[in-house]
């Protein structure tokens, strides 16, 4: 079995609950265990937040005002990428390939995203689109299915 779906999204807070709902209702559609869905919809939801509030920039024309979303379910194994036009993660720093993730204080209002998606995925890419500009997330989770999915891999 294998499902994708590609959405391209105003960077508008109401497209955050959007994107998760959809990603929700296409994997209990699916038969995915919802602890598995839950945990992607929160990473989901915390990765459009970010391209929401920092992935525009207005001296970059209309299409720094969206973002894509793309989910793909295939096999044993989800992937989704959210990817925005914003001026991306600054310069990876001492040699890194990719920004480095801070941990946020766990009173903190802000600054937990990242860390959170790090925790609730298999996988994760955090990095910038070669030459156009704009941050790319990215990552995975090995699905986990209910005993009635009535597209359930094989």
């Amino acid at each position: 079995m294998s499902i994708w779906w590609s959405l391209h999204l105003r960077r508008e807070a109401a497209s955050v609950p959007l994107a998760r709902r959809l990603l929700i209702g296409t994997m209990e559609t699916a038969g995915v265990d919802p602890d598995i869905s839950y945990d992607l919809s929160v990473a989901l939801s915390e990765a459009c937040a970010n391209a929401v509030e920092h992935g525009g920039d207005t001296g970059r024309g209309p299409g720094s005002e969206a973002y894509r979303v793309t989910a793909y379910l295939d096999g044993e194994k989800c992937r989704i990428e959210v990817a925005d036009a914003g001026p991306g993660f600054p310069a990876a720093s001492a040699g890194r390939s990719r920004p480095q993730i801070r941990p946020a204080h766990s009173d903190a209002e802000n600054g937990r995203g990242l860390g959170l998606i790090e925790e609730l995925a298999d996988h994760v890419h955090i990095g910038n689109k070669p030459g156009r500009g704009g941050a790319v997330v990215s990552f995975d989770k090995v699905l986990k299915w209910r005993s009635d999915a009535p597209l359930m891999a094989v």
